[in-house]
């Protein structure tokens, strides 16, 4: 697992009123990671003046350890946005899946799941499998749902993190949730 805080230079007062985001990222391997930090850096970049963010990353395999998938499961239900980056060449890991039925069983804050599939053989049923589980997820903790993947579902737009526009909605649901601060002692 690993921790990262991006800190922005915010006056006292601005601490008062920018809120922290905690991302939660979920991941299946080095490659997955990496697309995974490139879609919170850009977060960070492009939401960066309106809040604080920090992140965890948590790997897979680790998730089979039932100690450390309950600590995963404690930062998935404080996290305000959760991301999961894998592979859908094949199912899912039955861990990925008991990490995500321990935070969905608890009251779950995170306003959004965003989902990164890599689909090298298109969309198998694997991939669809994937992305129903996950988005089956995201309703049941009520969040919304987005999705980047290397093909499109038939009659769905990609979600293109990186053309401007395409992060509004996710950007929207970021600063809904924003409009309130997390910050005093006594909150």
């Amino acid at each position: 697992m690993q921790r990262e805080t991006s800190s922005f230079p915010f006056g006292r007062s601005d601490l008062e009123t920018n809120p922290a985001f905690n991302v939660l990222i979920a991941y299946d391997d080095f490659e997955a990671g990496k697309r995974a930090k490139r879609t919170y850096d850009f977060l960070v970049e492009n939401l960066g003046g309106e809040c604080e963010f920090a992140n965890q990353m948590w790997k897979f395999d680790v998730l089979g350890i039932p100690k450390l998938r309950e600590m995963a499961a404690s930062d998935a239900s404080e996290a305000d946005i959760i991301m999961v980056s894998c592979h859908a060449a094949g199912e899912l890991p039955d861990e990925l899946k008991a990490w995500v039925e321990i935070w969905l069983g608890v009251k779950c804050k995170a306003i959004a799941m965003v989902v990164l599939l890599d689909c090298p053989f298109g969309w198998t049923a694997e991939a669809q499998s994937t992305r129903a589980y996950l988005a089956a997820a995201a309703r049941r903790g009520g969040m919304e749902f987005f999705c980047e993947a290397d093909g499109t579902m038939p009659g769905e737009q990609p979600m293109d993190l990186s053309r401007p526009g395409a992060i509004s909605a996710l950007v929207s649901a970021v600063e809904r949730d924003a409009s309130f601060s997390r910050w005093g002692i006594n909150e």
